[in-house]
């Protein structure tokens, strides 16, 4: 083996690779203030950032999980390389030639590490498709399999679609001239062992390059063009030393930024999906890569959604109308507990995936398809639903015991009052009765625990959250927004927090006059409240006034829909309808108008 790489070169390395350049592109960071950038820790599962990276100094550290170091160590940790190979990372990021310390060891060394081999070698397999797929004889197939699916000849180019040749080693034959190994391929998966030797694992395919979330191709995603082709219909790149596809999505290379600036990402099921939703103009979208959206999936669109905002993000799954996609929907269901960001189902009513339904309908229905996202709790309880004839007293009463423990689950308390108004209605029952269902739901779901201990605020649930971040703003800036007088008792749907702002009153003058003579709860509560950080790091009109108003907001979005249900039991000849209906009207036009601030769309 070749000897160490020389001091110099690591130091130079370490100087000059931005720290903070290189941890976004795992991590989405903003800026803490004082020079520094936090976000969530890649290390351990949080729903706050408590990672901050100093760019100045060079160092991360997490106060959560005490991980921390340099950028050196930051690779090696979040890629589980060793020190050289981390090394070797950065110095290929910034395209600069190490130099190592003469070894003893006559023996040549591998150029890099295993791990720059086998990128190497899927980088030039993947040039080698592409080529491929431009070529005559077979490889037209392929071409009219993309044409059928809507794809021209710029569409495939950019996703950099290629076709494996229908021979046993075209691909081996082209790697080993560049000086590849039978071993080094076989260990990138880009070939296995046949009777006679090593042939290639893809053979008249379309072939997907599978990239990692920092743009390196880790594997591929590949389609049988032939029917006599007895393998699977799509086959991936087997489990190596870069290919994790549990920890892969499809397309988040490209649509990175864009989930990162915009708060949204889009699930879709397949590689030709996120084609077409990309084309479309949804370049959010991205797909697993052969394997059910799972936990570490979740991570990883957690980091770049910033997912500790409760005040925007969306994350959208599409699904097939089939058994099949609802099946996947309700899983999905489970799995919006760990999200803190709203999570939606677009479903097609037809049936058609994005693709399909671009072919049928063009780019805008796609886009459309997107826009007409329901809420998952929503679709959750519908689908359920859909199993009983709610025209008979007895499919109503099963409807209700099978929904109300879906209620009865979702993590943010406050939106559970307005879900229990939504199944009754669509059940037709009177709400006391769905009320009654879901609480005793709830209590079957926590073994009677939240009835034994004193309720505090549930800070996982987003309405909370922003609820906090109010009282947090009165609390330790009480003169930076006029808006807080608009603010009612009701706006605050936890008691707690309801109390304390009962306490606030018009203003705040001494908080610890406040604190005095309050009981145990309220008083740990207060202080915290006091010493918490805000959210941005730093408090000014803008940011307490887009807060106020979004709490506003949120609160009249409640009473509009108490009004609905209250006027879906009059009669619209009744006197009272219409002073009630102009009572609605006006309260979405306030709602409306507080959208805008809450969004932080102030005219100034």
């Amino acid at each position: 083996m070749a000897g160490r790489i020389i001091d110099a070169d690591v130091a130079h390395i370490r100087d000059t690779s931005r720290i903070d350049d290189v941890v976004a592109d795992y991590v989405q960071l903003k800026s803490a203030g004082g020079g520094q950038k936090k976000g969530l820790c890649p290390f351990h599962d949080e729903k706050s950032p408590s990672f901050h990276v100093t760019p100045s100094k060079g160092y991360y550290h997490c106060f959560g999980c005490q991980t921390g170091g340099d950028v050196i160590s930051f690779v090696m940790k979040i890629e589980h390389l060793s020190f050289t190979e981390a090394v070797e990372r950065l110095a290929d990021r910034m395209n600069y030639q190490l130099n190592y310390e003469s070894s003893s060891d006559s023996s040549p060394r591998i150029s890099g590490s295993e791990r720059k081999r086998v990128l190497e070698a899927n980088k030039l397999a993947a040039a080698f498709y592409k080529e491929q797929l431009n070529g005559p004889g077979p490889a037209q197939v392929g071409r009219e399999f993309l044409k059928q699916r809507g794809f021209d000849r710029a569409a495939a180019e950019s996703f950099g679609v290629g076709y494996a040749p229908d021979e046993w080693d075209a691909l081996s034959k082209h790697l080993k001239a560049k000086g590849f190994t039978d071993a080094e391929l076989e260990m990138a998966g880009l070939t296995k062992e046949g009777q006679r030797g090593f042939i290639d694992r893809f053979r008249n395919r379309l072939i997907w390059p599978i990239h990692e979330i920092s743009g390196d191709v880790v594997g591929f995603g590949a389609r049988k063009l032939s029917e006599e082709d007895t393998g699977p219909k799509y086959l991936n790149t087997s489990e190596t030393i870069v290919y994790k596809k549990s920890a892969l999505l499809y397309g988040l290379d490209i649509a990175k930024k864009e989930i990162a600036k915009t708060r949204q990402v889009v699930v879709v099921e397949g590689y030709t999906d996120v084609m077409a939703a990309h084309l479309a103009g949804v370049t959010t979208a991205v797909a697993t890569c052969g394997t059910a959206f799972g936990d570490e999936h979740i991570r990883i669109l957690r980091r770049l959604l910033m997912d500790d905002d409760s005040f925007r993000g969306e994350v959208i799954f599409t699904f097939d109308g089939d058994a099949a996609g609802q099946k996947a929907a309700m899983r999905a269901f489970g799995d919006d507990q760990k999200f803190v960001t709203q999570t939606f189902v677009a479903v097609e009513p037809n049936g058609l995936d994005p693709c399909d339904l671009r072919i049928k309908s063009g780019d805008a229905a796609v886009r459309d398809l997107v826009a007409k996202r329901v809420p998952l709790f929503e679709f959750a309880i519908k689908t359920h639903l859909k199993n009983y004839d709610l025209a008979t007293a007895e499919g109503r009463v099963a409807g209700l015991r099978e929904s109300a423990p879906l209620v009865a689950k979702i993590r943010d308390r406050s939106l559970r009052p307005e879900y229990t108004r939504a199944l009754a209605g669509w059940l037709g029952m009177d709400i006391e009765s769905v009320r009654d269902a879901v609480r005793d739901a709830g209590g079957r779901n926590s073994g009677g625990r939240e009835s034994a201990r004193a309720p505090r605020p549930d800070q996982a649930s987003p309405t909370i959250t922003l609820e906090r971040e109010a009282l947090k703003i009165i609390l330790q800036q009480p003169a930076v927004s006029t808006l807080w007088s608009e603010i009612e008792a009701r706006d605050f749907s936890d008691p707690l927090y309801e109390a304390i702002r009962t306490l606030i009153g018009g203003g705040l003058q001494n908080p610890a006059q406040l604190i005095e003579n309050q009981d145990e709860v309220i008083q740990g509560l207060l202080r915290e409240l006091l010493v918490e950080p805000i959210q941005t790091g730093e408090i000014n009109q803008r940011y307490a006034e887009s807060v106020f108003a979004r709490l506003r907001e949120v609160s009249l979005t409640r009473q509009v829909a108490e009004i609905k249900s209250k006027l879906q039991r009059i009669d619209p000849e009744e006197e009272q309808y219409m002073g009630i209906f102009g009572e609605l009207v006006a309260l979405e036009a306030k709602r409306r108008a507080l959208h805008d601030l809450g969004l932080g769309e102030l005219a100034f």
